[in-house]
């Protein structure tokens, strides 16, 4: 069984080491970590440091760091475009896609999300998707903690999609399918999930005008919370990433 994942703001550059605040306390109080069991520190940027707990405390331990290594960041890059969704199937999305190895995660205002972020409630959200995907981090033993961006608007997915080595645009109807798309070798691929109404006329025209491909994943429709984490299934196998 892998050890289990904690985060942390910078590695520790000596051989002692001591996980305190918000992880420390999580560690001993629920995780209940005991003396002598392995866990490592990862600083969500492909660092991470193997460590054996040395002493617990109410709301610390005390490591030793035992080894260090470091996991190269993906090439290419895997990029979803996440339209708001209703209720916590957008969290839901949030955390699928981390764990199924996502590197970013751009919320997206698409013209019939029925869900809406404006204001504090919008910052509010859009903490939650960030926590959520380091939650998620952490649960599934990640080196790379993937970024969750500022909510775009439909100009600015059109502009993402530009400039993407590759674009696709997830839609029951296209022609063409995810396995058949052609895939950059390096740089960011990226796709975009509509929301539940799914996508808008317009917004399909922008997306394939910037050089995005309409495709589809299959014959069943997808919720918005599972589509996305299905792409980048598909894509990572095609990838390599699992081998």
């Amino acid at each position: 069984m892998t050890p289990p994942l904690f985060l942390v703001d910078a590695l520790p550059v000596a051989d002692e080491t001591v996980l305190a605040g918000d992880e420390g306390r999580h560690a001993a109080r629920v995780r209940r970590i005991a003396v002598g069991e392995r866990i490592d520190l990862g600083d969500g940027a492909g660092g991470l440091a193997c460590c054996v707990v040395a002493a617990v405390g109410r709301d610390e331990l005390s490591l030793s760091v035992v080894g260090r290594r470091t996991v190269p960041a993906p090439d290419p890059e895997l990029v979803v475009v996440q339209a708001l969704a209703k209720g916590d199937r957008g969290e839901l999305a949030v955390e699928l896609l981390t764990e199924a190895g996502v590197d970013e995660i751009v919320p997206w205002a698409a013209s019939r999300s029925v869900t809406r972020w404006s204001g504090p409630r919008g910052e509010k959200s859009l903490q939650r998707w960030r926590s959520t995907a380091r939650e998620a981090t952490k649960q599934s033993r990640r080196a790379w903690l993937p970024r969750v961006g500022d909510l775009r608007d439909t100009a600015a997915v059109t502009a993402l999609l530009a400039a993407a080595d590759t674009a696709a645009v997830l839609h029951e109807d296209a022609p063409g399918s995810l396995p058949g798309l052609r895939l950059a070798g390096s740089g960011r691929i990226v796709a975009v999930v509509g929301p539940e109404g799914g996508l808008s006329d317009d917004e399909l025209t922008a997306f394939t005008a910037a050089g995005a491909v309409a495709v589809h994943l299959g014959p069943a429709v997808l919720r918005t919370s599972t589509a996305g984490v299905v792409a980048v299934a598909a894509l990572s196998a095609r990838l390599g990433r699992w081998s």
